[in-house]
């Protein structure tokens, strides 16, 4: 909680910065504290699907940052303030792993290759290769094949967080009724596109916040299995996103 902390005494000695989002520095210091929960939520959540990145504490610390800038946007927070927070956050800590270029070309490149291989395998079995035999025909072990579903995984979450941001995150203000409205029923209409398992998984990741080992549990599946419906599902998304 000590970072918490540090981060609202900062909000609080910056007074103008707290008076232009219409609110008091004090008040600012308290809703910061009041919404960390959230920040720690979304860090452990994309910690379970960015492996190795960065450490939890830094990727919340971000956060902090995303939620003081959600915070004097918005201004006063009411119902709508956590759904805007959250997006805000999660655009902060995944323009942060952007900036890094957490996996070095050399990484990215053989991913490439890897994805290549796996869609020539389905082709040549005339369906989706088990796990045990998309390792196989790339040359993993089986702890290196759920590491290479990770990063692969985060990468399109990556994608697809730019394409969300372009549609939702430019605003500069409150965001009203209206376009509230108009995002939602855009979500609504891409989730139809997806299969039963995958809106699932969506849900349980960016409404729930639960981690690929959690999300694995309760639907009796594998991480890899998890990662692999993620991924297809934000594949799906953005494309639908992006023709509307």
């Amino acid at each position: 909680m000590t970072d918490y902390l540090d981060v609202a005494a900062g909000a609080c000695a910056d007074y103008g910065e707290a008076q232009a989002a219409g609110m008091s520095a004090q008040d600012e210091g308290r809703h910061l504290l009041a919404y960390a929960p959230l920040v720690k939520r979304i860090a452990r959540q994309l910690g379970s699907q960015v492996s190795g990145a960065f450490g939890r504490e830094d990727m919340e610390q971000i956060g902090l940052m995303g939620l003081l800038e959600a915070l004097r946007r918005y201004g006063q927070p009411d119902a709508g303030f956590s759904s805007y927070a959250a997006l805000r956050v999660r655009g902060a800590i995944l323009d942060e792993l952007r900036r890094q270029d957490w996996r070095p070309r050399a990484v990215r490149q053989d991913s490439h290759r890897q994805r290549d291989a796996l869609r020539a395998l389905t082709r040549s079995l005339g369906r989706e290769p088990s796990e045990k035999e998309a390792a196989q025909a790339l040359g993993l072990s089986a702890d290196e094949y759920q590491q290479y579903l990770l990063d692969d995984s985060a990468e399109e979450m990556l994608s697809f967080d730019e394409v969300l941001q372009e549609a939702v995150a430019d605003a500069h203000h409150t965001p009203g009724p209206e376009e509230q409205f108009m995002v939602r029923r855009s979500l609504e209409q891409v989730l139809t596109t997806l299969n039963e398992k995958e809106q699932r998984v969506i849900q349980m990741i960016y409404e729930f916040e639960l981690s690929y080992k959690e999300i694995a549990a309760v639907l009796d599946l594998s991480d890899a299995r998890v990662c692999q419906l993620n991924k297809s599902a934000l594949a799906k998304m953005k494309a639908a996103l992006q023709r509307d």
